[in-house]
């Protein structure tokens, strides 16, 4: 019998553990992050699922903070990437550079090559480049010059965009939005989690220091393999397939909008509710975890009708009504 697999953090990658780490992760990220722990959760879930995530936010809410503690947490490479008008393919993928001692050329690896790739500002450069990403998300592959490259395993693009403000910016086509597994909104903080915020600052917290603020590798990649390898045997009721395929049936029938969910998203559902349902403990699915992911799973894979968008109604409230008359299974 082959020997369970060791990583860096101490992790075992035992499936027995694999719950436990992953929860620690919270823990260890509120170290750096207060409050966002709705955001931690579907970035795991996205990890399990290996999935990619929008995150959507207005400036300064500690997006980019959020996946360099989770990097950190769980022991991977990340880069990251200001996404500019200016930014060519290239800058992203990588390029061939001639190498003038050995007259040859040689491929350059561009940022893409890590595990987490933070995206930022993904909207404010042109769709060429922003397309650049759409095969390395699918595909897990980059092809420069005829030749595919594979990328690390793991990988999650976690790219972000500001809500409030549009003006030079490319709105992001639906066939790319459709390969983001999440689509999280990271909503300006309370009050108290304010003050806290302040108060670590004011006693000498340092956002770009992690390892200073105390945040430290509590699961690794054998973990997250282990954890997938739960999630791939939580079993799913016929019921529940059907529940799902109920409700992706509806928004493409519903009259305030003019772009329902497609197949891909009613599995990509499927998927994280049963990514859900492992990490919240059980081997199989229920309602309540189809109805727990369904929003960051559908919220960026419809369109409002413009009658609908002027009435006040938004993707969130018209998924919403949806998910309250789609009859739930017994």
């Amino acid at each position: 019998m082959m020997a369970p697999t060791t990583d860096n953090a101490g992790n075992t990658g035992d499936p027995g553990n694999a719950r436990a780490s992953l929860e620690a992760l919270r823990a260890e990220i509120a170290k750096a992050v207060v409050g966002q722990d709705p955001a931690v959760t579907g970035l795991v879930v996205a990890l399990l699922c290996r999935g990619h995530v929008l995150l959507e936010g207005v400036p300064g809410v500690a997006k980019t903070l959020l996946v360099r503690a989770l990097a950190s947490a769980l022991e991977l490479d990340t880069k990251r990437v200001q996404f500019t008008p200016d930014l060519m393919p290239s800058d992203i993928t990588g390029s061939l550079v001639y190498d003038a001692r050995t007259a040859e050329f040689s491929f350059q690896p561009g940022p893409v090559f890590t595990n987490l790739l933070l995206a930022d500002e993904i909207n404010r450069t042109p769709p060429k480049t922003q397309s650049s990403l759409l095969e390395a998300m699918e595909e897990r592959q980059v092809t420069v010059d005829g030749t595919p490259r594979p990328l690390p395993d793991p990988f999650l693009v976690a790219a972000t965009q500001n809500p409030v403000e549009y003006e030079g910016t490319y709105p992001l086509p639906e066939a790319q939005l459709d390969r983001f597994l999440l689509k999280l909104t990271i909503p300006l903080p309370s009050r108290q989690d304010e003050i806290d915020v302040l108060t670590r600052h004011a006693e000498g917290f340092n956002p770009r220091d992690l390892h200073a603020a105390g945040v430290r590798p509590v699961a690794g990649p054998a973990d997250l393999e282990a954890a997938r390898a739960g999630v791939a045997k939580t079993t799913i009721s016929p019921e529940i397939t059907a529940y799902v395929v109920d409700i992706c049936r509806a928004t493409r029938e519903s009259p305030s909008l003019t772009l329902g969910v497609s197949p891909r998203g009613a599995t990509a559902l499927l998927a994280t509710s049963r990514a859900w349902a492992w990490l919240t403990g059980r081997d199989y699915v229920i309602p309540d975890d189809v109805k727990a992911l369904t929003l960051p799973t559908l919220r960026h894979r419809v369109q409002l009708r413009p009658e609908a968008e002027m009435e006040g109604a938004t993707a969130d409230s018209v998924i919403t009504a949806i998910l309250a008359h789609v009859p739930v299974p017994r």
